[in-house]
């Protein structure tokens, strides 16, 4: 493919298929494609604290592709994608709401993590990142009552490679759902809603 100014043209899609990250509906659903948890384990590995099982799940995570992209830009049912990286679930998320001005509703414990993330969160291990996140856009969250600063570490970390979060209509979590276990993403979840209201991020336990 020859460059045009210094651009490289990667592919093509149908106008029809394209899925943007602002056309997210009021009843939509959220779905994640992988777990989270990155971050934490990156802060143990630099502290010489991370298991060799803790790496490979890392190593595993970040280098697994989002091979599921393609089939669900294939579903009337999609209505907005983007992918979890270094402003964590909670900043795309919020990215998702202010491009189509709707309220997001997440379920703290549906949310997929790698294993032995929270402990190592618990620990300490955290990343100066999800620090600034939190500074960056937390007067837009609302952490429910039983929710701690492990729980927020979490929903602001930051991912590497992290997973696709995908927001369909309720009639389309199954086949979302199933698009991702065809490509081995098993851990793949519904994690909440998207309602009428200001922008923002509701957690609840």
């Amino acid at each position: 493919v020859e460059p045009i100014y210094g651009l490289v043209a990667l592919g093509l899609v149908h106008p029809k298929r394209l899925k943007r990250n602002a056309d997210a509906q009021p009843g939509d659903r959220l779905v994640l494609g992988k777990p989270l948890g990155v971050g934490v384990l990156s802060a143990a590995l630099k502290k010489e604290q991370l298991s060799p099982e803790g790496y490979a799940a890392m190593i595993a995570s970040t280098t697994r592709l989002n091979t599921p992209g393609v089939a669900l830009a294939q579903l009337d049912g999609v209505h907005a994608l983007t992918d979890v990286t270094g402003f964590g679930l909670l900043g795309h998320t919020l990215e998702l709401c202010r491009g189509a001005r709707v309220r997001a509703r997440l379920s703290r414990s549906a949310l997929p993590l790698i294993e032995g993330t929270a402990e190592l969160a618990a620990r300490g291990f955290v990343t100066g990142a999800s620090a600034r996140n939190w500074a960056g856009y937390g007067h837009e969250v609302q952490l429910g009552e039983g929710l701690s600063d492990v729980d927020r570490a979490l929903l602001t970390d930051p991912q590497t490679s992290g997973g696709l979060l995908v927001a369909c209509a309720p009639t389309a979590v199954g086949e979302v759902l199933d698009v991702f276990r065809r490509e081995g993403f098993e851990s793949a979840a519904e994690i909440g809603e998207f309602v009428i209201g200001e922008p923002g991020v509701e957690v609840q336990r």
